[in-house]
């Protein structure tokens, strides 16, 4: 009876784990590079992308034209201002249990010099990977972020966002 594996089986483990690792890797770089285009549907891939310890995120500031990276709090340097990545038409919703998807109201931003800005859009990724809980809706499509680890979802209007949200919280209220 055999009760570990052979040298040759983990060496092949250790080798597939080697290639989806390398695959994972150039897919982020690919993002990053300007390979993939940047879109809501992953954003958060591409946020993850980028090595931290507290949080990295995408922060959209005034008429949303350009967009800046902060790992840790501080600008990236590793990215470039993403540009006309969304427009000031975009809207953020997080789910109430009591009262639904409920509008988030925009928040002000004190750049380096203190002046006041309004954020148009943000989103933040925090040391485990768990992004912001929220709804996107953006140019008639609905961007779910409230998956911890899967792809974003994305849904064609309000009401399936919602049907979507509520038969998720009966499956867990059983």
């Amino acid at each position: 009876m055999k009760k570990a594996f052979s040298l040759i089986e983990l060496m092949i483990v250790i080798m597939i784990i080697g290639v989806v690792y390398t695959l994972a890797i150039s897919q982020f770089q690919k993002i990053g590079e300007g390979g993939t285009s940047l879109t809501l549907e992953n954003l958060k891939e591409y946020l993850q992308s980028f090595e931290h310890e507290k949080s990295v995120k995408l922060l959209c500031l005034d008429d949303c034209s350009k967009c800046d990276v902060f790992v840790d709090d501080n600008k990236s340097e590793n990215s470039k201002t993403i540009e006309h990545f969304l427009d000031k038409s975009v809207k953020i919703y997080r789910y109430e249990l009591a009262y639904g998807y409920i509008e988030v109201q925009r928040d002000v931003y004190f750049n380096i010099e203190n002046v006041e800005e309004h954020v148009c859009f943000s989103y933040e990724i925090d040391e485990n990977g768990i992004g912001d809980q929220v709804l996107v809706e953006f140019k008639n499509n609905f961007y779910d972020f409230s998956t911890y680890f899967s792809k974003t979802l994305n849904y064609s209007s309000m009401q399936e966002a919602i049907q979507e949200k509520e038969n998720l919280v009966k499956e867990v209220m059983k």
